[in-house]
């Protein structure tokens, strides 16, 4: 049983990569420089955007895991094409894509991903290839709260800062928990097809994330919601150009009333898989 999953070096792949190792799966590192990935890791080089060596790497995979890294647009849709091409081209046994975080099933909101962007791109593209599809929906990463300029404040000095209003509920999720349903969708013997939301319902707000951080540290943490604008000036060192597009994914979502995922289409629905604690998640990572 041989799965290929893409950034399997990055903190989304690399969770999976392990899982389904531990899952007793053969589990192929995609990447571009095979030499720069630890010993122990089975790969093949691919070219996101090269459609030969990708339909290369799928032919035969029983599943092949796929998010698009980040980027300039054009190349992240020049990628997605290249992908569904491949998997028209190979027809591995199924198709996993991460939306990363963006919202890919609520047409009526604001902040879907449009017809054309290239994550729907690749999610219409592989459907319609006819190759069993899942799309695993996360929202937010609680590895967002171990940046510095987060996790710091809430050592030092017991205040959990984020920029999001203390009321707004969250469907957060961690990379571990993306992996576990991940994994369930690529070693079920009935695929699971269509979207899948990962997170917590119905959702989290920033005292509850400040109650869980003061249980795991052993002091008291207060949640303090800060401006986009000044979450990006302490970013920005971190993140360069990159903050940017940061900056204006919390403008809009502080326009809203929430970013949950639906009960109907949740991995604990559809699934039965919960999101760890978190507490726990706290705990697996080893924060202190």
């Amino acid at each position: 049983m041989a799965d290929i999953v893409h950034g399997a070096t990055g903190a989304q792949g690399s969770p999976i990569l392990s899982a389904l190792t531990s899952a007793g799966r053969t589990a192929i590192a995609a990447v571009r420089h095979p030499e720069a990935v630890p010993d122990g890791i089975v790969t093949r080089q691919v070219d996101l955007a090269s459609v030969a060596s990708l339909a290369s790497a799928y032919k035969g995979a029983d599943g092949v895991f796929v998010h698009l890294p980040m980027g300039a647009p054009e190349a992240a849709a020049a990628q997605a094409r290249a992908v569904v091409e491949a998997v028209a081209q190979a027809r591995p046994g199924r198709v996993v894509i991460s939306t990363s975080g963006q919202i890919v099933n609520q047409p009526d909101s604001p902040l879907q991903a449009t017809a054309d962007s290239p994550i729907m791109t690749l999610i219409d593209g592989v459907t319609g290839s006819g190759v069993p599809t899942a799309v695993v929906a996360p929202r937010l990463y609680l590895e967002n709260l171990l940046l510095p300029v987060v996790l710091d404040p809430a050592r030092q000095e017991g205040v959990l800062r984020y920029p999001l209003p203390a009321s707004f509920p969250v469907s957060w999720s961690s990379h571990l928990d993306v992996a576990d349903v991940v994994v369930s969708l690529l070693t079920d013997a009935s695929p699971t097809t269509g979207t899948v939301g990962v997170g917590h319902r119905p959702g989290l707000t920033g005292p509850d994330l400040a109650t869980a951080f003061s249980s795991h540290l052993g002091r008291e943490v207060r949640f303090e919601d800060i401006t986009p604008e000044a979450f990006g000036e302490l970013i920005t060192p971190l993140f360069g150009p990159a903050a940017a597009p940061v900056v204006e994914l919390y403008q809009a979502l502080n326009a809203q009333d929430g970013n949950t995922i639906a009960e109907d289409s949740s991995a604990q629905e559809l699934l039965g898989l919960r999101p760890r604690p978190i507490e726990q998640w706290l705990e697996d990572l080893a924060i202190s």
